[in-house]
């Protein structure tokens, strides 16, 4: 009897701790799962109305629409932010796995990522401020200060555009400053892409004015490193915007933040 009853003791032991270690094995395997299941993405924080904090939470058009295809996908956004060189550079660095921050399409950034169908359009537009009575046409800006955020592209419009070197341009780390310095006409003129701006004046009724039309105008998408995750993400990506083009979606997103649909060409 005694041994009988130590036997299935034994047997009930063995039981368990299989039990136990199968259990332990999946909730490994569902750890590891939701990890594959994260994405990294990066944005400013500071970019309105693409990306910026609101009450101290992260909100903008493209957050909006980068945590809406990532649902779809399946997946969970863990978001990095920084200023918009560091962001490049931890997307080149693998750090990152996209950047949702108005990214434009150059030609230099596609030979190093692999980049989704466009989900909207800017024109790299210059201001100054409405006391400025000298700057009415990008022609006055010859020999005059125009700021911009270091390491973004239409910084890199107007250099293009200036093919003589006649406008002194001068950077910052942070839109901000370059805003503001403008409004405070410590510089003449400001660049940036032509909605964001126009959103910014309305929301804020800034004391800027348009000079003359775009110098540039650019496509915007996501940006994908070119490995083998890279492109498998970047082709979801392209999907589920395809599908928010068709249905509307991405368009009413688009109005509600700018007030205008600027996802068509």
């Amino acid at each position: 009897m005694k041994k009988t009853l130590l036997f299935a003791l034994s047997l009930l032991m063995v039981m368990l701790l299989a039990a136990c270690g199968n259990s332990d094995k999946e909730q490994a395997a569902e750890v590891d799962a939701k990890q594959e299941k994260t994405l990294k993405v990066g944005s400013t924080g500071q970019s309105f109305p693409n990306g910026y904090k609101d009450n101290g939470k992260l909100t903008g058009f493209d957050v909006e629409l980068t945590e809406l295809i990532a649902k779809n996908l399946g997946y969970k956004v863990e978001w990095v932010t920084t200023d918009f060189s560091g962001l490049m550079g931890q997307l080149d660095s693998g750090k990152l796995d996209t950047v949702a921050n108005a990214v434009a399409m150059t030609e230099e950034r596609q030979q190093k990522f692999n980049f989704t169908e466009p989900y909207s359009y800017y024109g790299a537009q210059i201001v100054t401020s409405t006391k400025n009575e000298a700057i009415k046409t990008l022609d006055d800006l010859k020999g005059k200060t125009v700021s911009g955020v270091l390491g973004s592209n239409n910084l890199a419009n107007l250099q293009k555009y200036d093919t003589k070197g006649e406008i002194d341009i001068r950077t910052y780390e942070t839109r901000d400053g370059a805003m503001q310095d403008a409004i405070n006409n410590r510089v003449e003129g400001y660049i940036n892409s032509r909605p964001i701006l126009l959103a910014e004046i309305k929301k804020n009724d800034l004391p800027l004015k348009l000079v003359g039309d775009p110098v540039a105008f650019e496509s915007v998408g996501y940006p994908f490193a070119k490995t083998e995750k890279g492109e498998e993400i970047q082709a979801e990506f392209t999907k589920e915007i395809e599908k928010l083009k068709e249905d509307g979606a991405l368009a009413t997103l688009s109005e509600k933040y700018f007030g205008e649909d600027i996802t068509k060409e």
